[in-house]
């Protein structure tokens, strides 16, 4: 299993307010979506969910992948770090 590891991590807020949590590979972002995500519906996280394994499966690029999970986090209203 490829893990993906990214360039540049993601920092997001968690659902506990002013916690926050470093995203740095497709795998950890793909253990958010499923097990600490506020929702699980909406266009954008079905596409970082499928993108996310397409990578551990080596059939994408993890950079893809994070796009995707930051689209899925502007999706949600999860606020991201800059």
């Amino acid at each position: 299993m490829d893990r993906g590891y990214w360039d540049n991590p993601v920092t997001i807020e968690t659902l506990t307010l002013g916690r926050y949590r470093t995203v740095s590979s497709t795998a950890e972002a793909a253990r958010v979506l499923l097990e600490e995500w506020p929702v699980d519906e909406g266009e954008a996280f079905v596409a970082a969910k499928t993108l996310c394994l397409a990578v551990m499966e080596g059939n994408a690029d993890p950079e893809e992948a994070r796009k995707a999970f930051l689209i899925a986090a502007d999706e949600t209203d999860v606020f991201v770090r800059p």
